[in-house]
């Protein structure tokens, strides 16, 4: 990151010196708090990845030299990290599509390194974690403090001052952030400068980006995520494969990213592209099929399905509840198939076993991602019925079972976050944070889900038409094999292609 006359400058727009300072002081004290040492040195190797080798021949990058060397022939890494899933379930796509394209995904999960990478990152998700948490239990919260600091939004005028006066509380909408964030990256250097410097490197979030970027790496790719333009998602000096064209014109022009509203020089076209949403080879390549089979059953009279999936900040229960209570009523009367992927959350089902303790006789359970897939394949051209629950001990299945699920599922419930991209219709229930808002704008004007639905009582209407009618899935099957024909499923695909020059060639029938 270059810095001129004391002040930090991206894509051509200084911040101001008194944010500069910020900036470097935030590093500066995460560097003295976790004992950053410039100097230390990386070893890195290989070993297959326990959950996603039989899956995408996914093999991981770990901090020793037991394993096998890193060759940047053939290979690409996929660099992710866990806040929340969505961040994991793009990092797949990318593993996804470069098997696909005949590469070795190599699988980086900053988590899983020792050192300051892991330090660092759960510091900060606490904050993250704190504030998501109390956002879902709070309205007043949520309206006034994280509504802003996820959009940038103006709030109460005390408030507003404090949130961006505050280091912690820097809407992420603005370039401020962006420099902060990179300050913070810069710690994971070291780690980095353990790969090849030109390796084809495919980020699922920008401190990984920035990480990578900040040890000199020449070819890496961030495979953005959301709908609405932040600064804090952009890194100098890589390539970034956009979702949307609205996010792409965001981005591009650096709109609303100036905390004072002012214009800003606009990001270098060559290092920003529109690529279309970040989706699984497995999910795409199958796309008319699976269409194919949903208006099958809905033709042949069999219980709708529906799945939920729930995350694990033990909010929106209320909603959830309501949801599963509703769909009892209609599981009884064999209208609907209910599945809940409760990922790797047990506390949530303890809660929900309790809920639906009079109900014992609807649910099956599926606690591995054996049976799972197992079960999913039993019914991809068979008979679907009553409640299943999903539950695993890792995060990689609890986070792919849903993407496995969609194949053999009707409609998907899901608030707007990186599920609002996924080709499968789809009802958005409240959003959490109002950077989520785009997502659901997207899928609703591609035509493959519904408007954002804010309320309960909206949501259970939602939930009645899909069941009831037929008009609103046919029209949402027949956009989402559109949707396909012209690319815009395609951005996992051509986020691999920008790392490694190599375009997919998609078989043709």
């Amino acid at each position: 990151m270059k810095m001129e006359d004391g002040r930090f400058i991206v894509y051509g727009n200084k911040l101001n010196r008194r944010q500069s300072r910020k900036a470097i002081k935030w590093g500066n004290m995460l560097a003295r708090k976790f004992d950053y040492d410039p100097n230390e040195k990386y070893t890195l190797s290989l070993e297959d990845n326990p959950y996603g080798e039989d899956i995408f021949g996914l093999k991981d990058i770990k901090r020793h030299d037991r394993g096998e060397p890193i060759e940047k022939e053939g290979s690409v890494v996929i660099s992710t990290i866990r806040m929340g899933f969505g961040h994991y379930r793009i990092a797949m796509a990318g593993a996804s599509a470069a098997k696909a394209m005949g590469f070795t995904p190599l699988w980086l999960d900053l988590l899983a390194i020792p050192g300051i990478t892991t330090e660092v990152i759960n510091w900060c998700n606490t904050w993250y974690s704190r504030f998501s948490r109390l956002s879902q239990r709070s309205e007043l919260f949520n309206k006034h403090v994280w509504e802003s600091l996820t959009t940038g939004n103006r709030t109460l005028p005390g408030l507003n001052a404090l949130l961006n006066t505050w280091i912690v509380g820097w809407p992420w909408r603005f370039m401020k952030t962006n420099v902060k964030d990179y300050k913070m990256s810069e710690l994971f250097r070291n780690l980095h400068e353990a790969l090849p410097q030109d390796m084809p490197v495919l980020t699922s979030h920008m401190w990984n980006c920035m990480g990578a970027v900040s040890a000199g790496m020449t070819n890496v790719v961030d495979m953005m995520f959301d709908n609405w333009p932040m600064a804090f998602q952009l890194t100098e000096g890589a390539k970034h494969g956009v979702q949307s064209p609205s996010g792409y014109y965001g981005f591009r022009a650096m709109r609303g990213f100036d905390d004072k509203g002012r214009i800003m020089k606009p990001v270098k076209a060559d290092e920003l592209y529109y690529v279309g949403h970040h989706i699984d080879h497995e999910l795409v390549e199958n796309i008319e099929i699976d269409c194919t089979a949903r208006l099958k059953r809905m033709q042949s009279s069999e219980p709708r399905r529906f799945m939920i999936t729930m995350g694990g900040a033990g909010a929106q229960r209320e909603l959830f509840k309501a949801m599963i209570e509703h769909c009892i009523h209609l599981i009884k009367q064999e209208k609907v198939t209910l599945f809940v992927n409760l990922g790797d959350h047990k506390d949530n089902w303890d809660w929900l076993e309790a809920e639906l303790a009079d109900y014992g006789d609807l649910i099956q359970t599926h606690f591995s991602w054996d049976e799972t897939k197992t079960f999913a394949d039993s019914i991809r051209a068979g008979a679907a019925g009553g409640l299943h629950v999903f539950l695993f001990d890792n995060t990689f299945h609890a986070v792919y079972a849903s993407n496995y699920l969609m194949r053999v599922v009707d409609v998907l419930i899901t608030k707007p976050s990186e599920l609002a991209f996924y080709p499968i219709p789809k009802i958005f229930n409240e959003r959490v944070g109002g950077h989520e808002m785009w997502g659901a704008i997207r899928g609703a004007e591609l035509g493959d889900g519904t408007v954002e639905v804010r309320t309960i009582p909206e949501t259970l209407q939602a939930i009645d038409l899909l069941t009831h009618e037929n008009d609103l899935l046919e029209m949402y099957c027949d956009c989402i094999i559109k949707n396909k024909s012209i690319g815009i499923y395609d951005g996992a695909y051509k986020c691999v292609e920008l790392a490694t020059g190599k375009k997919f060639e998609r078989k043709t029938t």
